[in-house]
């Protein structure tokens, strides 16, 4: 049996040494829970659960997990698979009809689970269209069910996708018989004693003992006491991000998760449910169903987290030192799987390699010089990338998105799973001279291969291509109008739907691709990064006959001219 590094008082004075800046009385904060071999080690609640009425967190406080939910809906399909009520390589048509057959390939449930589905999702799409603006409850599966195409063949690359996770929870619903929140009730919480947890679909629901989101505007400095905002999440997460749930609570479902003696599930559920999927290129992620398995140093950790608008978790167990911690945010300027990982470290230190294993180093932007600040593009997929530094790495931007530091292996660097929650993307250097950047790139994409060609580092002017853009134009998929309109020498993009719209900035990369920049800076951070591709009657020079959106989440989204 593992120990800690430290006694325990002295462990527990290095954790509040690491957390202290964090602890504020005007401002929202988090809590904190570490258990050894199911023993409590630590609870603690920092900051505020209600900036209105000054009420502390506490490690009693409930939060929402957002994206920790997901391995709970995944669990429940298994539990329906060992009823006999469902087989999970079946095809999702066959528990939802309404959906669209778009691929003999599937998606099947199992595809749905591992983000391999390739299904686009509720979320993103009503965001572009709709804005903030809240969803109807119940519209999500009318709007996936709108959609003529996948982003990609099932099976054959991943995408992460809140969309396919809430398939999900409809399918439970439709074949339980039983609300998806009940389901969970009666077949995991309750066994488990986990009374603390349930599923509440919108966060404008209000529970007893559960914290407030919050925000602050773009732009506030730091550390700010005011402004803040209650944070608002627009879209329906049911099976994707909805569940509440307590420290307590989570610390007994990680012991119950790592443990050989199962309550819930029978053993080959559950070694399906940590099973790594293969694409069917052979590439094999670290994601078995809603759960992360990885290497950290020396030691493998079992883990997810989740993000919502004012919010944060992160679940983490390492199996071989029976460790479990659990951090959940509601609003604090705090990343819970960086302050996870720093808790291992702390915690474990004598049992880990004393320095980080650096098989796949990060790429110093000092190396290819030649690189930073040029632009590639691949019409066919629609993919937009650009070189940057970020803090003296080789960073990639993809659509506009913020630039991540890439990895390097041989003579290739690369972005994985873990960092943009998608198959990996991989760009071949071999024989690129480091102080030139050359015409062409090959990129491996989910195992595919594509070649990126170098766009001028001179944008044209929104003036220039213009006249070939305005109009009007319109999306069945996303149910929703578009307007392209010169205002002075910016371009705009109006999306009008049935609920909202989106409006956004269109900024010239090439004659042929333009990327959306939202203009209300928190839809910018719902919708991501997303780039326009220009369909045109005659090359570079003619009208432009329709759009097709692209973003990290989305892909080939069609727009038709009408005007």
């Amino acid at each position: 049996m593992s120990t800690l590094t430290t006694d325990p008082v002295a462990a527990i004075a290095a954790i509040e040494a690491l957390l202290q800046p964090l602890c504020r009385s005007d401002a929202p904060g988090m809590i904190v829970g570490i258990n050894q071999h199911g023993r409590p080690l630590y609870r603690r609640g920092l900051g505020l659960a209600s900036l209105e009425q000054g009420v502390a967190n506490t490690p009693h406080t409930r939060m929402r997990l957002a994206s920790t939910s997901k391995h709970f809906t995944a669990l429940a399909i298994l539990l329906l698979a060992e009823d006999g009520k469902l087989q999970i390589d079946e095809p999702v048509q066959t528990y939802l009809p309404e959906l669209p057959r778009l691929s003999a390939q599937g998606p099947t449930l199992r595809q749905l689970m591992a983000h391999t589905a390739g299904w686009r999702g509720h979320d993103e799409l009503w965001s572009m269209a709709n804005g903030l603006n809240v969803q109807p409850a119940g519209s999500s599966l009318a709007m996936m069910a709108r959609q003529s195409e996948l982003n990609f063949e099932p099976g054959t690359r991943m995408i992460y996708s809140n969309g396919g996770y809430h398939l999900l929870a409809l399918t439970i619903a439709r074949v339980s018989g039983l609300s998806f929140a009940e389901f969970l009730r009666s077949r995991i919480f309750e066994p488990l004693g986990m009374l603390d947890s349930e599923s509440v679909p919108s966060v404008l629901d209000v529970r007893e003992g559960l914290a407030g989101l919050y925000v602050q505007p773009p732009g506030t400095p730091a550390p700010a006491r005011a402004p803040w905002r209650r944070a608002l999440y627009p879209t329906e997460f049911e099976g994707s991000g909805s569940l509440v749930s307590s420290l307590g609570d989570m610390l007994i479902w990680l012991s119950h998760l790592r443990s050989e003696h199962k309550i819930v599930g029978s053993a080959q559920s559950w070694q399906q449910m940590l099973t790594l999927n293969t694409l069917s290129s052979g590439e094999v992620l670290p994601y078995g169903f809603g759960l992360c398995r990885q290497p950290y140093r020396g030691v493998e950790v079992i883990h997810h987290n989740g993000a919502v608008t004012g919010g944060g978790s992160q679940m983490i167990t390492v199996p071989a030192h029976a460790l479990d911690i659990v951090i959940m945010t509601n609003g604090c300027a705090a990343a819970p799987a960086a302050i996870a990982l720093k808790l291992i470290d702390l915690l474990l230190a004598e049992h880990l390699p004393e320095t980080v294993e650096a098989s796949e180093p990060r790429a110093a932007a000092s190396d290819f010089p030649g690189l930073i600040g040029k632009r590639y593009y691949e019409p066919q997929s629609g993919r937009l990338m650009q070189f940057g530094e970020v803090a003296q790495f080789l960073g990639l931007s993809l659509h506009g998105f913020h630039a991540l530091p890439l990895r390097r292996r041989g003579d290739a660097v690369w972005l994985g799973m873990l960092d943009m929650a998608t198959s990996a993307f991989e760009v071949e250097l071999a024989g690129v001279d480091p102080a030139q950047a050359p015409q062409t790139l090959a990129v491996r994409e989910g195992g595919q291969m594509q070649h990126f060609q170098r766009l001028s580092d001179e944008a044209p002017a929104a003036a220039a291509i213009a006249p070939q853009l305005i109009g009007r134009y319109r999306s069945a998929d996303l149910d929703a109008d578009a307007v392209i309109a010169l205002e002075g020498q910016t371009l705009m993009l109006t999306i009008q739907g049935r609920h909202g719209q989106m409006q956004a900035r269109v900024q010239p990369a090439s004659p042929d691709v333009v990327t959306l920049i939202p203009i209300d800076p928190m839809l910018a951070a719902l919708t991501r990064s997303v780039v326009l591709n220009l369909d045109r009657r005659d090359g570079q020079s003619g009208q432009v006959l329709g759009l097709r959106l692209d973003s990290v989440r989305t892909r080939h989204l069609r727009f038709v001219r009408v005007d």
